[in-house]
């Protein structure tokens, strides 16, 4: 490590001993590492949650979790749709299938390896995941960068070159400032930085300790950075969802395992996708009566939902579940936007 990089790294750590987020999945500055068997679980479950989510987001997720599964070997051994419910609403439900993969795993194996490398063999434990566990949890010297990470480094060092190409020089440099001791923190300081301090709009560059190094502060316009590529338009979608009651219940299906709300509970639709509208045709037979329309915005479409009311017999797999105990079903925010619009409908 260079002296600019340490005078960088140590910086950071000092204005972190003092001012780091309390968070119910984190270890305080300079504190021993927890003996608690279970401490890897809650970085590992916290870092997964936390991916493209806001920390106020998760917090309730994660209380429930740890209260319903409060170790790994808890989790492994629960029933998919109890996880997928109770993932509800937090979004990306392909990492609540993970999720569950992951905890089988790492019980069969008898806990979760220290290093980045064993870490990535998990499933669904990507580059910045397995960094993070390691990291944070086990205290190896790992690179950790998030979105907040890439930003404070993107400024730090006037990485002018747009995303995503810049990632490589971002990492790099990211690298060269990570410390051989408290990497854990060092990697929670610099998203607290990000969180809070080096914001994407209007950072506040008079209270950021990493002020005096900060290329993009002494060019004048450290907003700027980084440079993101144009977003392309969402494509807008059409679909159907069909409410189907009887004797004070509603017809709830399982989505198939992968796609869009896969493994989740939610009402029948006309299959409808991210890439195509649906085929506006009920699953059976039988009357049917418009309620309205909900919208939705995915990561790779929007969708307005059509909410139709039809009087037919269900076959195949499902469920009725009473409409007393809707909100116990799990259903993601969609549909359960669609079945506010039906309750109300119902008067």
């Amino acid at each position: 490590m260079t002296a600019s990089a340490k005078t960088i790294s140590d910086a950071l750590l000092h204005w972190y001993d003092a001012y780091a987020r309390d968070l119910p999945w984190r270890n305080p500055p300079r504190a021993p590492r927890p003996s608690d068997p279970a401490w890897p679980y809650r970085v590992w479950l916290s870092e997964v949650m936390l991916q493209q989510t806001t920390v106020a987001a998760v917090k309730p997720y994660f209380a429930k979790f740890v209260a319903n599964w409060p170790t790994v070997e808890a989790l492994a051994a629960a029933e998919e749709a109890e996880v997928m419910a109770a993932w509800a609403g937090l979004g990306y439900y392909s990492r609540a299938r993970n999720l569950l993969k992951c905890a089988r795993a790492v019980a069969a194996r008898g806990g979760f390896p220290e290093s980045k490398e064993a870490l990535r063999g998990l499933p669904g434990l990507g580059p910045y995941t397995a960094a993070a566990v390691a990291a944070i949890a086990f205290g190896q010297r790992a690179v950790v960068v998030d979105a907040n990470v890439e930003r404070v480094v993107a400024r730090l060092f006037a990485i002018t070159e747009p995303l995503p190409a810049a990632r490589k020089a971002i990492r790099e440099r990211a690298e060269e400032i990570t410390p051989e001791q408290r990497a854990g923190d060092f990697a929670q300081a610099m998203m607290d930085l990000g969180a809070q301090i080096c914001t994407a709009r209007d950072p506040r560059c008079l209270l950021c300790p990493l002020a005096g190094d900060c290329a993009a502060r002494a060019k004048g316009d450290p907003a700027r950075l980084p440079v993101k590529a144009p977003r392309k338009p969402k494509p807008e979608r059409q679909g159907r969802a069909y409410w189907i009651e009887r004797d004070g219940a509603v017809w709830l299906v399982t989505r198939p395992g992968n796609g869009m709300l896969g493994g989740m509970r939610a009402l029948p639709d006309d299959g409808w996708s991210a890439q195509a509208d649906g085929s506006a045709m009920p699953p059976v037979p039988g009357a049917q009566l418009s309620l309205g329309a909900v919208r939705h915005v995915f990561t790779h479409a929007s969708l307005t939902l059509e909410l139709v009311r039809l009087e037919g017999e269900p076959d195949g797999d499902g469920e009725w579940w009473p409409l007393e105990r809707i909100e116990e079903a799990g259903l993601p925010t969609l549909f359960a936007k669609a079945a506010r619009l039906a309750l109300a409908a119902r008067g």
